[in-house]
């Protein structure tokens, strides 16, 4: 008998080993069903296998996918560096994967200046030979482009709208006719963005479409395949006309790519006469740049600004032309600029809306893990669809765009441009799928398949996409539900105060999920404690269950800490296939703000945190902006601090995702936590595209609407000391890269503000629902109006006035990085709104640069006045500054000093600093 009883155990064991493999096994026979549904196509056939020869291959069927030159190799294309591209796209798998064209940008033709591209006897752009060189009769291009179609791809040039200035002035001849360039050239302007010198053309002139088809007869005789048209505006549809019915009469295919920030007004025009189009500005981020290098290439900013493109561009693209988002910066790991969850929005997002995929990057040093992004095949049929997304919600922190096929299958995009983990959702109905009893969703990123009710739901990360592409079925059965994990209340954490965390699992299934358990994990020093049940037997179709735990942080190391915290939800589905779904919170902890220091944010978009170190502070939070109609910035400050005259002094250490116009810096108003309802006051900041400015309410109303200098004239730069004087109604800011000498912002005559007013320190992120952070270190409020001390002028700047030969250039050793030089013999530079106090004699230090033996002269004077000639100290080099100080009379207010020498050049002029008077 107990032989007997453990054969029977032993053949139950069995059976329930063989069921759970086949429901193991389920997965994969329902991934055989969605991804063997849709239709057979040229095209997807040609991805899936690998096929270089027939993705994209008809021409204005499918979005191009190829390579370009400008993001990385920028101003410097050469048949080298060309040849080396193609090469790497061929042997790291891209062009199997579908990538064919390899794209020459700016800077292939010669350029001596402003009178325009060198052209030839017909008026044509000329090669640089130094870029690439000749094979005797043979021009650069046609080599490099032989070379790219030996790797079986294909080459792509540029060029610009008009005619060179160059081919005017030297009147050359339009090839195959009797007429000249000056019969054909106006005199207005054509966008040639770095070289200049075009002039547009007069298209019902003769011999103007006969220049057009002999430049594109020229291109297509060295073998280009793609020509994309850079600067192009609604006055230069003449010319894509021209260039239209140029390349058709080549005989050759040649794709026409329209560039940039085309008008959607125009569309059905460019519809008509190109095969794609940029609907936006440049997707690099040029500020971000350093040291001379191309990268990081992008930024998240650049990437989620095209979310409202991709909307308002749908209705314009197709298989006859595509709207193009511009180039695909994903590639070189970190150095695209961008998160890995970052890198998927982007590419799900262009793939949504059958964008062409150019890449940006560096093809010979590609990032193992970006190469399998760009190679997955599942994503790549999502674009080569030729089908463009409609966007289905659109909040502050969540996008959902949504394509249907032929087939009747759907490809959604949930689009979490938060900051935190969340779950995106939305329904089959709304985006276009049939009635169902259930949908088979494949996640085309993580390769996961689950089956799903009425609601289409998943856990995004922060700036992260899930990408599913989603079938109507019978066969639910045969995947496991799909369920989602929330965490809320855990943005942020005050050392040793306690902190609730809810959890909620959801499944959004139609089979119900069983023993479900949850739980949340923690750093070491962290305290977690459940505070109610955190296990459920069975979790029903379309329901949610909860769990909550208190959660304690330890004191910070830093100002601010971030530490991940994870919570997981464990489950079976049958009973007997374990399931396991988790989600990670960043949270963000800091020591208390102390009395007498009060914290208030308007910005609602994100959460907002607050810590303290001594005199150290430290801000994060969001809001959209704080000018004109918005009002959204986060705010550590004193209440009641500031008089009818006061001096508030702080600097900015430094600040973390801070991008665009976000603001960091001080800011005073009468209530500060009366944000659009009282009267608004004064800001002094820095912003990385703004610079350092003064803004301010002009007119007693609730929003700062005024600004003092315009964007861009004081470069930003971190760390900055800043210094706001309130004297009655006027407020004078200032700014210094040392702490003691002072530069002026600007000043500002503010109406409605009260004798007594709140002042503090501010961040304002200017990037809905995404948090920047700013460490200040010390805030001070002095009851009288001090004097900033000695007040700093860069001669760069361009509130002065340069005239002759004098001109700015880069320095390294100057306080602002660049100089004026070419001072003398006609050049002059004038420091302009040099303000003081009160008339008087006032000592001026001027900071030059003089390599020259003998040592140059320079004549300085005040307003006009007589100059004075002062002779210099040799620096040995034009890079190493040295000082001189002179006395110059000036007047209350406002004053000019000149710096000229009519016989000479003098010295290079980096800045001046003027001393308080008596010093």
């Amino acid at each position: 008998m107990a032989g007997e009883r453990r054969t029977k155990r032993e053949r139950t064991r069995t059976a329930v080993r063989g069921l759970a493999a086949v429901v193991l096994a389920a997965p994969i026979a329902a991934l055989a069903l969605v991804a063997g549904a849709p239709a057979a196509s040229a095209h997807d056939s040609a991805v899936a296998s690998g096929g270089a020869a027939t993705v994209a291959a008809q021409h204005g069927v499918t979005p191009p996918l190829g390579w370009s030159s400008w993001s990385f190799i920028r101003h410097d294309p050469s048949a080298t560096n060309i040849e080396a591209q193609a090469d790497a796209m061929k042997s790291s798998g891209l062009a199997k994967a579908g990538f064919q064209y390899v794209n020459v940008d700016d800077f292939w033709y010669q350029c001596p200046g402003s009178q325009g591209p060198n052209v030839d006897s017909y008026g044509r752009w000329v090669t640089d030979p130094t870029k690439f060189a000749p094979s005797g009769a043979t021009d650069g291009i046609k080599v490099t482009a032989d070379y790219v179609h030996s790797d079986g791809l294909k080459f792509g040039l540029y060029v610009t709208p008009g005619i060179s200035k160059q081919a005017v002035a030297q009147n050359t001849a339009i090839e195959g006719t009797s007429y000249h360039a000056d019969d054909i050239a106006t005199t207005a302007n054509e966008n040639n963005y770095n070289c200049k010198g075009m002039v547009g053309i007069d298209y019902t002139k003769p011999g103007a479409q006969e220049f057009i088809n002999s430049w594109a007869d020229e291109f297509a005789s060295w073998g280009v395949d793609y020509i994309k048209i850079d600067g192009v505006g609604v006055n230069d549809i003449p010319d894509i006309q021209a260039w239209s019915t140029a390349l058709k009469q080549t005989g050759r295919p040649i794709h026409l790519e329209l560039s940039n920030n085309l008008a959607i007004g125009s569309a059905s025009t460019w519809q008509q006469l190109s095969d794609g189009w940029r609907t936006g500005g440049d997707i690099e981020c040029y500020s971000c740049e350093s040291g001379g290098s191309s990268f990081p290439l992008t930024s998240w900013s650049s990437i989620s600004s095209r979310f409202n493109q991709v909307a308002s561009w749908q209705p314009y693209g197709g298989p006859d032309g595509f709207n193009d988002y511009d180039s695909l910066e994903i590639g070189n790991g970190s150095g695209d600029g961008l998160t890995l969850d970052e890198r998927k929005t982007q590419m799900s997002l262009w793939s949504l809306a059958a964008s062409p995929l150019i890449l940006g990057t560096d093809l010979t040093n590609l990032d193992p893990t970006d190469l399998s992004l760009l190679k997955n095949t599942e994503v790549l049929k999502v674009d080569q669809d030729a089908i463009d997304a409609s966007r289905i919600a659109n909040s502050a922190t969540q996008q959902v765009f949504a394509k249907k096929e032929p087939n009747g299958q759907v490809i959604v995009g949930l689009f979490n441009t938060g900051t935190a983990p969340a779950v995106v959702s939305t329904t089959a109905s709304a985006i276009g799928l049939s009635a169902s009893g259930g949908y088979l969703v494949n996640d085309l990123w993580s390769h996961k398949i689950t089956e799903s009710g009425a609601t289409i739901a998943a856990d995004v990360p922060s700036h992260g996409v899930a990408l599913l592409r989603i079938t109507p079925s019978k066969l639910t059965f045969l995947t496991p539900p799909s369920t989602t994990l929330a965490i809320g209340g855990l943005s942020s954490a005050i050392a040793g105060q306690p902190v609730t965390a809810t959890e909620t699992f959801t499944n959004n299934g139609v089979q119900p999920v069983q023993l479900a358990r949850l739980g949340l994990t923690a750093p070491s020093g962290w305290t977690v404690t459940p505070t109610s049940a955190t296990s459920f037997g069975s979790v029903a179709v379309g329901k949610s269950v909860q769990a909550t735990f208190r959660v304690v942080a330890p004191a910070p190391a830093t100002l601010f800490q971030v530490d991940a915290l994870t919570g997981t939800a464990n489950y079976q589905w049958y009973l007997l296939v374990p399931q396991k779904v988790s989600v990670s919170a960043n949270v963000t902890t800091g020591s208390p703000v102390s009395a007498p220091y009060r914290t208030y944010s308007s910005a609602t978009d994100a959460p907002a945190s607050f810590a303290q170190g001594g005199q150290q502070f430290g801000i994060s939070g969001a809001g959209a902006d704080l000018f004109s109609g918005t009002d959204g910035y986060s705010t550590t400050y004193l209440s009641g601090a500031v008089g009818n005259t006061a001096t508030l002094q702080t600097e900015v250490v430094s600040q973390q995702n801070l991008t665009g116009y976000g603001k960091a810096g001080i800011i005073v108003r009468n209530d500060m936590t009366a944000s659009g309802t009282g009267p608004e006051g004064v800001i002094l900041f820095e912003s990385p595209s703004g610079g350092i400015q003064l803004e301010w309410d002009n007119n007693g109303g609730t929003h700062i609407n005024a600004v003092t200098p315009p964007n861009g004239t004081i470069p930003d730069r971190v760390p900055v000391w800043l210094k706001l004087i309130r004297n009655g109604s006027v407020y004078t800011g200032y700014y210094s890269t040392d702490g003691a000498s002072w530069s002026l912002v600007g000043t500002a005559d503010v109406p409605a503000q009260a004798a007594t007013q709140d002042a503090g320190m501010f961040v304002t992120s200017h990037a809905t629902g995404a948090p920047a952070q700013a460490v200040f270190n010390s805030f001070t409020v002095d009851a009288t109006a001090q004097g900033p001390g000695p007040i700093s002028y860069e001669a760069e700047s361009s509130a002065n006035t340069l005239g002759g030969g004098a001109k700015v250039s880069n320095c390294t050793a100057c306080s602002g990085g660049q100089k004026v030089g070419f001072i003398g013999n006609g050049g002059t530079v004038t420091f302009n709104n040099v303000t003081v106090p009160a008339a008087g004699d006032y000592q001026v230090t001027i900071a030059y640069l003089d390599g020259s033996t003998p040592p140059r002269q320079v004549m300085v004077s005040a307003d006009g006045g007589t100059p004075q000639t002062l002779t210099d100290t040799t620096t040995a080099d034009f890079n190493t500054l040295g000082t001189e100080t002179v006395t110059l009379p000036l007047v209350a207010g406002s004053n000019t000093i000149e710096f000229a020498n009519p016989a000479a050049f003098g010295p290079d002029i980096d800045r001046i600093t003027v001393a308080p008077a008596g010093a």
